[in-house]
């Protein structure tokens, strides 16, 4: 059994909070980039030039990509092989408090959904576990904007919606969030299981690197083509028109029940933040 104290998720956590909201992963800038070269549409062109100008400019003054630094989602895979010294939870809420205070990032928690007074510390963090094989600790840090998520839709289709049902719903998401969302947007979808896996596999989407797609060819076919339906939408970058609406649509599925078909849709800005560190 491997032992792991506590304070070193505390530390990872801390870090990756303020390294998430000023870097934006490699896959997502280079996909902007190669959208801003293949965009004619000239406000379009623009804006993506402001979008690449932005996140370089994060990157080099360490400084925040946007001023809504999210909800901290935090996802862990715990090794069935470790120990952790001391209360985990607790370690990973620490994690986001000194992350948030010392890199003077933008508190958005409130404590309670009616009363909405702050908790000033950008906590709780939203925390998923997952129990794996081996003695080590994956931890990945997803600051969640609320401007995407408010934008995120989740339905019950009935099986004999089928796949055009799920496409529908998809499509009829993206066009309903418009330009709210501060698109170029990436879609994630969650197909399966029940209310709640549908809407968590649909996050977990959002965390594939945008160049990989499902190894199923089925759901790769569907997700491509879903790409090319919402870049028709021209709704395009911050909703001036234009080719490029999303950046990519990934999608997720499990098992669910015979009578079932749920299908959640959650949106992210191209402000897709999230970076993994092995303990």
């Amino acid at each position: 059994m491997r032992e792991v104290d506590a304070a070193q998720i505390t530390g990872i956590v801390k870090r990756l909070c303020i390294e998430t909201n000023c870097c934006l992963p490699g896959d997502v800038r280079e996909r902007i980039t190669a959208c801003r070269a293949c965009e004619d549409w000239a406000p379009a062109a623009e804006i993506l030039d402001r979008i690449v100008e932005n996140f370089e400019i994060a990157g080099r003054d360490q400084v925040p990509i946007c001023q809504d630094t999210g909800l901290a989602c935090v996802f862990l895979e715990i090794g069935q092989d470790v120990h952790v010294n001391g209360s985990l939870t607790e370690a990973i809420h620490e994690g986001v408090r000194q992350g948030y205070t010392e890199g003077y990032l933008r508190k958005s928690a409130v404590r309670d959904p009616l009363r909405r007074v702050n908790t000033g510390d950008n906590t709780p963090a939203m925390i998923y576990y997952d129990l794996v094989p081996g003695d080590q600790i994956k931890i990945t840090v997803a600051p969640k904007g609320f401007g995407s998520e408010n934008m995120s839709q989740i339905k019950m289709l009935k099986p004999s919606d089928g796949l055009e049902g799920v496409k529908e719903f998809i499509l009829k998401v993206v066009e309903d969030a418009g330009p709210n969302p501060c698109p170029p947007i990436v879609v994630g979808v969650g197909i399966g299981g029940t209310f709640d896996k549908a809407a968590l596999l649909a996050k977990k989407a959002l965390m594939r690197p945008l160049e990989e797609r499902n190894p199923d060819p089925y759901y790769q076919q569907l997700e491509e083509e879903m790409l090319q339906k919402i870049n028709e939408t021209g709704i395009g970058p911050q909703g001036f028109g234009g080719r490029t609406t999303a950046l990519a649509v990934n999608i997720e599925t499990m098992p669910t029940h015979i009578a079932g078909l749920p299908c959640a849709v959650n949106i992210n800005c191209h402000v897709t933040r999230h970076k993994t560190e092995v303990l």
